[in-house]
Protein backbone atom coordinates (compact mmCIF):
# COMPACT_ATOMS: atom_id res chain seq x y z
CA UNK A 1 0.00 0.00 0.00
CA UNK A 2 1.17 3.71 -0.71
CA UNK A 3 2.70 5.33 1.71
CA UNK A 4 1.43 9.15 2.08
CA UNK A 5 3.38 10.63 4.36
CA UNK A 6 5.69 9.45 6.95
CA UNK A 7 6.79 10.91 9.72
CA UNK A 8 10.10 10.03 11.79
CA UNK A 9 11.57 11.18 15.35
CA UNK A 10 9.90 14.51 14.19
CA UNK A 11 10.39 17.04 16.96
CA UNK A 12 9.81 20.61 17.46
CA UNK A 13 10.73 22.48 20.80
CA UNK A 14 9.79 26.11 21.78
CA UNK A 15 12.68 27.02 24.61
CA UNK A 16 11.38 24.62 27.36
CA UNK A 17 8.17 23.49 25.57
CA UNK A 18 8.40 20.34 24.09
CA UNK A 19 5.66 20.36 21.91
CA UNK A 20 6.51 17.19 19.61
CA UNK A 21 8.22 14.61 21.04
CA UNK A 22 10.23 11.88 18.81
CA UNK A 23 7.06 11.33 16.99
CA UNK A 24 6.71 8.55 14.24
CA UNK A 25 3.77 7.47 12.39
CA UNK A 26 3.18 6.61 8.65
CA UNK A 27 -0.58 7.32 6.62
CA UNK A 28 -1.19 5.19 4.28
CA UNK A 29 -2.91 5.63 0.95
CA UNK A 30 -7.16 5.26 1.01
CA UNK A 31 -7.66 5.30 4.94
CA UNK A 32 -9.29 8.53 7.46
CA UNK A 33 -6.63 8.78 9.95
CA UNK A 34 -7.46 10.73 13.00
CA UNK A 35 -4.27 12.42 15.70
CA UNK A 36 -6.19 12.43 19.25
CA UNK A 37 -4.96 14.03 21.82
CA UNK A 38 -5.97 16.73 24.72
CA UNK A 39 -5.65 20.26 23.79
CA UNK A 40 -2.54 21.77 23.73
CA UNK A 41 -0.97 17.96 22.92
CA UNK A 42 1.32 18.59 19.81
CA UNK A 43 -1.39 17.80 17.16
CA UNK A 44 -1.44 21.26 15.67
CA UNK A 45 2.25 21.51 15.72
CA UNK A 46 2.73 18.36 13.79
CA UNK A 47 0.35 19.60 10.88
CA UNK A 48 2.31 22.42 10.94
CA UNK A 49 5.12 21.17 10.49
CA UNK A 50 4.14 18.66 7.43
CA UNK A 51 2.47 21.80 5.70
CA UNK A 52 5.47 23.37 6.01
CA UNK A 53 4.61 26.90 8.02
CA UNK A 54 5.96 25.45 10.98
CA UNK A 55 9.56 24.60 11.19
CA UNK A 56 10.79 21.64 12.85
CA UNK A 57 13.64 21.08 15.26
CA UNK A 58 14.68 17.64 14.29
CA UNK A 59 13.38 14.64 12.18
CA UNK A 60 12.27 14.19 9.14
CA UNK A 61 9.18 13.59 7.02
CA UNK A 62 8.56 12.47 3.49
CA UNK A 63 5.68 12.48 0.95
CA UNK A 64 4.64 9.77 -1.43
CA UNK A 65 7.48 7.82 -0.47
CA UNK A 66 9.77 10.36 -0.51
CA UNK A 67 9.45 10.35 -4.46
CA UNK A 68 8.00 14.19 -4.08
CA UNK A 69 9.36 17.65 -2.59
CA UNK A 70 7.88 19.11 0.15
CA UNK A 71 6.93 21.75 -2.09
CA UNK A 72 5.95 19.48 -5.25
CA UNK A 73 3.42 17.20 -2.86
CA UNK A 74 1.40 20.09 -1.18
CA UNK A 75 0.11 20.31 -4.67
CA UNK A 76 -1.70 17.53 -4.08
CA UNK A 77 -2.55 18.36 -0.48
CA UNK A 78 -5.89 19.76 0.56
CA UNK A 79 -5.67 21.71 4.22
CA UNK A 80 -7.63 23.77 6.92
CA UNK A 81 -5.56 24.15 9.58
CA UNK A 82 -7.10 27.70 10.58
CA UNK A 83 -10.41 29.34 10.67
CA UNK A 84 -12.44 29.75 7.55
CA UNK A 85 -11.26 33.11 5.84
CA UNK A 86 -13.36 34.34 3.16
CA UNK A 87 -14.68 37.61 1.65
CA UNK A 88 -17.53 38.74 3.55
CA UNK A 89 -19.55 40.23 0.43
CA UNK A 90 -18.86 37.40 -1.79
CA UNK A 91 -20.58 34.54 -3.04
CA UNK A 92 -19.77 31.06 -2.26
CA UNK A 93 -18.65 31.05 -6.18
CA UNK A 94 -17.08 34.28 -6.26
CA UNK A 95 -14.96 33.30 -3.35
CA UNK A 96 -13.89 29.96 -4.74
CA UNK A 97 -13.32 31.48 -7.58
CA UNK A 98 -10.84 33.28 -6.34
CA UNK A 99 -9.02 30.30 -4.37
CA UNK A 100 -9.00 28.57 -7.97
CA UNK A 101 -7.58 32.10 -9.50
CA UNK A 102 -4.66 31.90 -6.92
CA UNK A 103 -3.77 28.68 -6.98
CA UNK A 104 -3.66 28.50 -10.31
CA UNK A 105 -6.48 26.26 -11.54
CA UNK A 106 -9.80 25.28 -13.46
CA UNK A 107 -12.90 26.66 -11.90
CA UNK A 108 -14.89 24.05 -13.29
CA UNK A 109 -14.82 21.88 -9.77
CA UNK A 110 -16.18 24.31 -8.35
CA UNK A 111 -20.32 23.24 -8.98
CA UNK A 112 -18.90 19.74 -8.08
CA UNK A 113 -17.45 20.77 -4.67
CA UNK A 114 -20.36 22.88 -3.85
CA UNK A 115 -22.36 19.75 -4.17
CA UNK A 116 -19.98 17.49 -2.28
CA UNK A 117 -20.25 19.84 0.94
CA UNK A 118 -24.02 20.16 0.40
CA UNK A 119 -23.83 23.93 -0.54
CA UNK A 120 -24.89 24.28 -4.36
CA UNK A 121 -27.97 25.44 -3.13
CA UNK A 122 -26.40 28.30 -1.76
CA UNK A 123 -23.77 29.17 -4.60
CA UNK A 124 -25.39 32.24 -5.08
CA UNK A 125 -25.08 33.67 -1.29
CA UNK A 126 -22.87 36.04 0.16
CA UNK A 127 -20.53 34.79 2.81
CA UNK A 128 -21.56 36.60 5.50
CA UNK A 129 -24.65 35.33 5.53
CA UNK A 130 -23.52 31.60 6.17
CA UNK A 131 -23.54 29.86 9.36
CA UNK A 132 -20.18 28.70 11.00
CA UNK A 133 -20.73 24.82 10.07
CA UNK A 134 -21.48 26.39 6.29
CA UNK A 135 -18.43 28.55 6.60
CA UNK A 136 -16.68 25.41 7.28
CA UNK A 137 -18.12 23.32 4.72
CA UNK A 138 -17.52 26.04 2.27
CA UNK A 139 -13.69 25.55 3.63
CA UNK A 140 -13.79 22.01 2.79
CA UNK A 141 -15.23 22.75 -0.52
CA UNK A 142 -12.12 25.33 -1.02
CA UNK A 143 -9.53 22.70 -0.10
CA UNK A 144 -11.12 19.92 -2.48
CA UNK A 145 -10.69 22.14 -5.84
CA UNK A 146 -7.71 20.98 -6.43
CA UNK A 147 -9.05 17.21 -6.38
CA UNK A 148 -5.86 16.67 -3.41
CA UNK A 149 -4.66 12.76 -2.75
CA UNK A 150 -4.92 13.75 1.23
CA UNK A 151 -7.19 16.15 3.10
CA UNK A 152 -5.92 17.40 6.17
CA UNK A 153 -8.34 18.95 9.00
CA UNK A 154 -7.48 20.31 12.08
CA UNK A 155 -10.56 20.50 14.54
CA UNK A 156 -12.57 20.42 11.74
CA UNK A 157 -15.84 20.48 14.02
CA UNK A 158 -14.60 23.04 16.54
CA UNK A 159 -17.30 25.29 17.94
CA UNK A 160 -20.08 23.88 15.59
CA UNK A 161 -23.63 22.59 17.01
CA UNK A 162 -24.76 19.37 17.05
CA UNK A 163 -25.90 19.85 13.37
CA UNK A 164 -23.28 21.49 12.09
CA UNK A 165 -20.91 18.48 13.51
CA UNK A 166 -22.92 15.93 11.85
CA UNK A 167 -23.32 17.56 8.78
CA UNK A 168 -19.08 17.60 8.64
CA UNK A 169 -18.84 14.41 9.51
CA UNK A 170 -21.19 13.09 7.40
CA UNK A 171 -19.24 14.77 4.70
CA UNK A 172 -15.83 13.90 5.86
CA UNK A 173 -17.48 9.93 5.48
CA UNK A 174 -18.35 10.65 1.74
CA UNK A 175 -14.90 12.38 0.47
CA UNK A 176 -13.22 9.31 2.04
CA UNK A 177 -16.11 6.72 0.83
CA UNK A 178 -14.35 8.53 -2.98
CA UNK A 179 -10.97 7.43 -2.30
CA UNK A 180 -9.23 10.39 -0.86
CA UNK A 181 -7.20 9.82 2.44
CA UNK A 182 -7.75 12.36 5.21
CA UNK A 183 -5.78 13.25 8.35
CA UNK A 184 -7.60 15.21 10.88
CA UNK A 185 -6.58 16.84 14.85
CA UNK A 186 -9.61 16.33 16.90
CA UNK A 187 -9.35 16.07 21.05
CA UNK A 188 -12.89 14.38 20.48
CA UNK A 189 -12.84 10.96 21.01
CA UNK A 190 -16.63 10.44 19.33
CA UNK A 191 -15.27 11.58 16.36
CA UNK A 192 -12.33 10.06 15.54
CA UNK A 193 -14.27 6.75 16.66
CA UNK A 194 -16.93 7.57 14.45
CA UNK A 195 -15.37 8.69 11.09
CA UNK A 196 -11.83 7.44 11.66
CA UNK A 197 -10.15 3.90 10.54
CA UNK A 198 -6.71 4.68 12.11
CA UNK A 199 -5.81 6.60 15.33
CA UNK A 200 -2.33 8.53 16.58
CA UNK A 201 -2.97 9.34 20.37
CA UNK A 202 -0.75 11.79 20.95
CA UNK A 203 -0.05 13.85 25.04
CA UNK A 204 2.35 16.71 25.81
CA UNK A 205 3.72 15.30 22.23
CA UNK A 206 4.78 11.72 22.93
CA UNK A 207 3.11 9.17 20.74
CA UNK A 208 1.10 6.38 22.98
CA UNK A 209 -0.35 4.75 20.05
CA UNK A 210 -0.85 3.88 16.64
CA UNK A 211 -2.86 2.13 14.53
CA UNK A 212 -6.52 0.85 13.80
CA UNK A 213 -9.45 2.20 15.87
CA UNK A 214 -11.15 -1.10 15.83
CA UNK A 215 -7.92 -2.96 16.90
CA UNK A 216 -7.77 0.17 19.89
CA UNK A 217 -11.13 -1.12 21.09
CA UNK A 218 -10.92 -5.19 20.45
CA UNK A 219 -9.77 -5.68 24.00
CA UNK A 220 -11.62 -8.66 25.89
CA UNK A 221 -14.44 -6.34 26.78
CA UNK A 222 -14.99 -5.56 30.70
CA UNK A 223 -18.26 -6.94 32.94
CA UNK A 224 -20.78 -4.68 34.57
CA UNK A 225 -21.77 -6.46 38.22
CA UNK A 226 -24.14 -5.52 41.07
CA UNK A 227 -24.73 -7.68 43.67
CA UNK A 228 -26.99 -7.19 46.02
CA UNK A 229 -25.04 -8.95 49.19
CA UNK A 230 -21.58 -10.27 49.79
CA UNK A 231 -19.50 -7.43 47.34
CA UNK A 232 -16.61 -7.25 49.36
CA UNK A 233 -16.13 -11.13 48.83
CA UNK A 234 -17.30 -11.41 45.06
CA UNK A 235 -14.78 -8.43 44.59
CA UNK A 236 -11.87 -10.83 45.73
CA UNK A 237 -13.62 -13.47 44.13
CA UNK A 238 -13.00 -11.48 40.64
CA UNK A 239 -9.61 -9.83 41.63
CA UNK A 240 -8.07 -14.08 41.92
CA UNK A 241 -10.39 -15.15 38.43
CA UNK A 242 -7.82 -16.11 35.37
CA UNK A 243 -9.90 -14.57 33.03
CA UNK A 244 -9.90 -11.21 34.81
CA UNK A 245 -7.41 -8.43 34.25
CA UNK A 246 -8.05 -6.06 36.78
CA UNK A 247 -11.47 -5.10 38.76
CA UNK A 248 -12.49 -1.49 40.01
CA UNK A 249 -15.57 0.53 40.88
CA UNK A 250 -17.64 2.97 39.62
CA UNK A 251 -20.39 4.25 42.20
CA UNK A 252 -22.33 0.77 42.63
CA UNK A 253 -21.19 -1.50 39.87
CA UNK A 254 -18.12 -3.30 40.00
CA UNK A 255 -16.21 -3.32 37.15
CA UNK A 256 -14.00 -6.92 35.90
CA UNK A 257 -11.76 -6.14 32.82
CA UNK A 258 -11.31 -9.31 30.94
CA UNK A 259 -7.74 -10.37 30.33
CA UNK A 260 -9.40 -13.72 27.85
CA UNK A 261 -12.90 -14.06 26.37
CA UNK A 262 -15.44 -14.85 28.82
CA UNK A 263 -19.01 -14.76 28.38
CA UNK A 264 -21.26 -13.24 30.52
CA UNK A 265 -23.43 -17.19 31.27
CA UNK A 266 -19.94 -18.67 32.19
CA UNK A 267 -18.96 -16.08 34.55
CA UNK A 268 -22.98 -15.95 35.67
CA UNK A 269 -23.09 -19.76 36.15
CA UNK A 270 -19.75 -19.54 38.08
CA UNK A 271 -21.15 -17.19 40.37
CA UNK A 272 -23.73 -18.83 41.15
CA UNK A 273 -22.24 -21.90 42.02
CA UNK A 274 -19.96 -20.08 44.66
CA UNK A 275 -23.22 -18.52 45.80
CA UNK A 276 -23.12 -15.00 44.52
CA UNK A 277 -26.71 -13.65 43.63
CA UNK A 278 -26.28 -10.84 40.79
CA UNK A 279 -28.80 -8.25 40.35
CA UNK A 280 -27.11 -6.60 37.29
CA UNK A 281 -24.65 -8.03 35.00
CA UNK A 282 -24.10 -7.10 31.33
CA UNK A 283 -20.84 -7.41 29.21
CA UNK A 284 -19.32 -4.39 27.11
CA UNK A 285 -16.50 -3.54 24.43
CA UNK A 286 -14.59 -0.69 26.00
CA UNK A 287 -15.27 2.25 24.28
CA UNK A 288 -12.64 4.44 22.51
CA UNK A 289 -12.84 6.97 26.03
CA UNK A 290 -11.86 4.08 27.95
CA UNK A 291 -8.93 3.19 26.24
CA UNK A 292 -7.54 6.96 25.72
CA UNK A 293 -7.53 7.23 29.83
CA UNK A 294 -6.31 3.69 30.17
CA UNK A 295 -3.30 5.02 27.89
CA UNK A 296 -3.11 9.03 29.25
CA UNK A 297 -3.45 8.33 32.81
CA UNK A 298 -0.21 6.54 33.36
CA UNK A 299 1.74 8.82 30.82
Amino acid sequence: METILSLKNLDKKYGAVHAVNNLSFDIQKGNVYGILGPNGSGKSTTLGIILNVVNRTSGEFSWFDGKLSTHEALKKVGAIIERPNFYPYMTATQNLALICKIKGISTEKINEKLTTVNLFERRDSKFKTFSLGMKQRLAIASALLNDPEILILDEPTNGLDPQGIHEIREIIKKIAANGTTILLASHLLDEVEKVCSHVVVIRKGVKLYAGRVDEMTSSNGLLELKVEAKEEQLIEFLENHDSILKVSKDHETIIATLSKNLSASEINKDLFNKGFVLSHLVKRKPSLEQQFLDLTKNN
